[in-house]
């Protein structure tokens, strides 16, 4: 299929795209990349009288660490930033889950920014974020403001950016010394995922679990923090944690929806399992890092 007709317009600027979302409104949507949007275009499925394409705005582009923080401009292909020598070293759980978006075409194409701010429920990025606590810069015609990755996300595919904003860049906090883990379950690999978590635990100087962040996706209408999880996991010894009942409370109060590729009750059991093994990983990497 073909989608609706639309005006195209490519700024090269972050003021004129902001100027262009102010003029249009509601009937624009920002294109940053596509591989989500044009498909959902073509089907039909949603129509904009307006494209505003923000690949070429200089604004958008760039990573870099800065005050505790990597930043990562909402424009950055994914394909970069998993190769990204900086990403590697201080943003670790962001390198491990983008290989799982797609296949390398789709991540040639597709941003950092655009999968966050499409917010699909069963996506890996917006899950990261709000596993590090990311802070998202946003830009408007009534200025610039900051929204924590905890307050962004909405709904399905919805998130507090407004008709005249845009994603500017997200801010990943580094984790000292941490210890990470990316699950998930798809039919195939590259496919929409079934359920997913995304894991970080760090520890003190005693070798118990200072910190925890437990972030699922596929589970609900937005990526969900398991907090109860997170709070029986800190002051254990990694090595006598009940892997099991952590992924049980970490999917307690999730409400996972029936669909074509599983039903509530499988994504519910299936997100314990992933949890665990997620878990897993990140107490295993930061425990041999330790050792």
């Amino acid at each position: 299929m073909k989608s609706a007709p639309f005006d195209y317009h490519a700024p090269e600027s972050l003021a004129e795209a902001v100027s262009l979302l102010s003029e249009v409104g509601e009937d624009a949507k920002v294109l940053a990349g596509g591989q989500s949007l044009l498909p959902l275009l073509a089907m039909r499925l949603t129509r904009f009288d307006h494209l505003i394409d923000v690949t070429a705005v200089g604004e958008l582009q760039g990573i870099e660490r800065v005050n505790g923080h990597v930043r990562v401009g909402a424009a950055v292909r994914q394909s970069i930033a998993e190769h990204d020598a900086t990403v590697a070293a201080d943003v670790p759980l962001l390198a491990d889950a983008l290989p799982y978006i797609g296949h390398f075409q789709i991540r040639n194409r597709g941003t950092v920014g655009g999968s966050t701010a499409h917010a699909d429920p069963c996506s890996e990025l917006p899950a990261v974020a709000l596993a590090l606590d990311a802070e998202l810069e946003i830009a408007g015609s009534s200025g610039a403001r900051v929204v924590s990755a905890a307050d962004f996300f909405q709904g399905t595919w919805t998130t507090t950016i407004a008709p005249d904003e845009i994603l500017v860049a997200i801010r990943y906090p580094v984790w000292a010394g941490a210890g990470y883990g990316v699950r998930e379950l798809a039919r195939r690999r590259g496919d929409f995922a079934i359920a997913g978590a995304a894991c970080a635990v760090s520890l003190a100087s005693d070798g118990r679990v200072e910190r925890a962040a437990i972030a699922m996706f596929g589970m609900g209408p937005t990526p969900l923090r398991g907090r109860a999880a997170e709070a029986a996991l800190v002051g254990e010894d990694p090595a006598n944690v009940d892997l099991d009942a952590i992924g049980d409370a970490a999917v307690t109060d999730t409400e996972p929806t029936d669909d074509i590729h599983a039903p509530a009750w499988y994504r519910k059991r299936v997100g314990a399992q992933l949890v665990k093994r997620a878990l897993n990983d990140a107490l295993g990497e930061v425990t041999h890092a330790r050792a």
